[in-house]
């Protein structure tokens, strides 16, 4: 039986992408606000690289995150205060989260498994209302998703077995590195996280142990088997 979910938490959780722009509106920056957010987010994967490859030593996203700021900035040609970078700590919830992680905590533990330090997701839990059991993920492990022992450090935490835990999230490439590294999987699909563009992770790519359309009925569907 499955005895605690972990959970990828930008995009899967959280629509970082309007929550971003509408921080970086407010600041009052002469730059398109959507289209500074999804560069902001594109140096996302490129920064982490760096560490997953070796050529860098661990460093917290919350630093990552301010680094590619003056990246973007300097390509938007805008100057910013180094404050915006806190935006990724006030993510507004999909409308389904709160109450869906309120039930799944009824019958499981739950808690993050993000590429966020243990900072940022809890002030992040402060803002959205997240009732997480704990907060895990690349502090624990000093490492990035979607290397193994950031999954496998999250369980080890837990005293649980990998097959114990079940991982959810909104990307196919996230779920499939939990999968091989021995945990259980739920998609469920934010159609919306990169835009009414977006062209990928619109559907499950593998047969995943449970796949739903949003966090109520993910809920309903772990109530079952916890029975």
């Amino acid at each position: 039986m499955v005895k605690a979910l972990i959970f990828d938490v930008f995009g899967t959780c959280v629509d970082w992408r309007t929550s971003v722009a509408a921080e970086v509106a407010a600041a009052g920056l002469a730059v398109d606000p959507l289209a500074f957010a999804d560069a902001w987010r594109g140096e996302y994967q490129p920064a982490m690289e760096r560490i997953r490859a070796g050529a860098r030593g661990y460093v917290p996203l919350d630093d990552l995150h301010l680094e590619n700021l003056h990246i973007i900035s300097g390509r938007f040609g805008v100057e910013v205060d180094e404050t915006l970078n806190s935006a990724w700590e006030r993510l507004d919830p999909w409308p389904d989260v709160v109450a869906g992680l309120q039930s799944l905590r009824e019958h499981v533990l739950i808690a993050p498994c993000s590429n966020g330090s243990i900072g940022l997701m809890a002030r992040l839990a402060r803002h959205a209302r997240f009732p997480w059991d704990c907060i895990l993920g690349a502090d624990i492990a000093r490492d990035f998703k979607p290397v193994p022992d950031v999954y496998r450090a999250s369980c080890a935490v837990l005293g649980l077995a990998t097959d114990e835990v079940m991982i959810v999230a909104a990307h196919n490439d996230d779920l499939a590195a939990a999968r091989d590294a021995g945990l259980r999987t739920a998609f469920v699909p934010r159609p919306l996280e990169y835009g009414p563009d977006q062209a990928i992770d619109l559907t499950p790519q593998s047969d995943w142990d449970i796949v739903a359309g949003d966090f109520i009925e993910l809920a309903e569907r772990v109530a079952q088997q916890a029975v």
